[in-house]
């Protein structure tokens, strides 16, 4: 026995290596420019959706989703200044990583399914306005959408809980330095393998089964909507674009989702070689944090102009400037419309996130 355990410490020092190399390329290289991206993305996205003009429920949605993995980049940011420091200075990187990973772990894992709900919610407000167009004044309200933000903020964050009680910090031994080094270890909750294995699993199907299954079936039924819908094609950008940024997210959580459910290895307890693959696998997840401004741009044209009239207006001229406003004066009126021209209404939302016409 002996042997065996001195075998499987010699194969994990031998990816020891491997696991600082993912980690610096990863932390110190891709994290910073990712995080950088997606922090001004999102906060330019959020500056524009804050905007009246850009008042409808599925920009409610984007919006909580740019809150969301807004607060999961700071959370990454972090992680780049402790690498940082890691190979800076490494007694106070130790420290750093040591107390601040396990909030940074809550955060992530609460981050994460904050951002698939609200994902999985504008893929069913978008399955509505494709196949029950009749009922998007009942179901695609700014006060159901706010309200269903608010309650996937309030439930996830609950939810992930236990993950903030998953480490406690110990004191470690290492006769290579001449100061005190400190380790994670489980806590006692998380010591017991029966609740670690019910957890675990409640969260994977939370996380990554049912908003992955979700998402793919409701694509599926979107696409399938939008071929048999007789509205021309440039009326379906919007849902284009939401389409693609349901895909985006559906790749970018793939490798994470076979680390954590199929393969069943945790985080920081695995060996090197897991936590190498992690490091590969959690920059996947942030790159789809980044990236949904880039998506916004390319597909929205309300969402450019608007974005164009709030940072750049010197660079606008003057026609799309009155352009701009007679799309603001056709939103107004989008609200006085009649029940006879839902479907009218509803192209206009269709092609630029208009308000919708229900009472907010």
């Amino acid at each position: 026995m002996s042997q065996g355990s001195n075998a499987t410490a010699s194969v994990n020092e031998d990816f020891k290596e491997f696991y600082v190399q993912a980690r610096f390329i990863t932390g110190l290289i891709l994290y910073p420019i990712f995080c950088v991206l997606g922090l001004i993305g999102n906060g330019l996205g959020i500056a524009v959706m804050l905007q009246k003009q850009m008042r409808s429920s599925t920009n409610v949605y984007l919006l909580a989703l740019a809150i969301s993995d807004g607060i999961k980049i700071i959370c990454d940011a972090l992680y780049f200044l402790v690498v940082l420091f890691l190979e800076i200075d490494p007694k106070i990187g130790n420290r750093l990583y040591i107390f601040l990973y396990p909030y940074a772990h809550y955060v992530f894992n609460a981050s994460l399914c904050i951002s698939a709900w609200l994902t999985v919610a504008v893929a069913v407000e978008r399955y509505v306005y494709v196949c029950h167009v009749h009922k998007v004044r009942t179901y695609c309200t700014l006060s159901r959408a706010r309200a269903i933000s608010f309650s996937v903020f309030i439930f996830m964050s609950l939810a992930c809980i236990p993950y903030a009680l998953r480490y406690k910090t110990v004191e470690s031994q290492n006769n290579s330095t001449t100061w005190i080094s400190y380790d994670l270890s489980l806590t006692d909750l998380w010591a017991d393998p029966k609740f670690a294995s019910i957890f675990t699993w409640i969260q994977y199907f939370i996380r990554i089964i049912i908003p992955l299954t979700l998402l793919i079936v409701l694509n599926i039924f979107i696409m399938y909507g939008i071929r048999k819908c007789r509205i021309g094609r440039k009326n379906h950008r919007i849902t284009v674009m939401l389409i693609v940024v349901i895909i985006v997210f559906i790749i970018c959580i793939i490798p994470d989702a076979i680390m954590s459910t199929f393969l069943g290895f945790g985080y920081y307890e695995e060996d090197y070689l897991a936590r190498a693959i992690r490091e590969i696998t959690d920059l996947f997840l942030l790159i789809n944090t980044a990236v949904n401004f880039v998506i916004y741009c390319a597909f929205n044209t309300i969402f450019w102009r608007n974005f164009q009239s709030l940072f750049c207006s010197c660079c606008i001229s003057k026609g799309t400037l009155l352009e701009n406003s007679h799309m603001r004066q056709l939103s107004l009126c989008g609200r006085e419309n009649s029940k006879k021209t839902i479907i009218r209404a509803h192209d206009v939302n269709e092609e630029r996130l208009l308000p919708e016409p229900a009472a907010i």
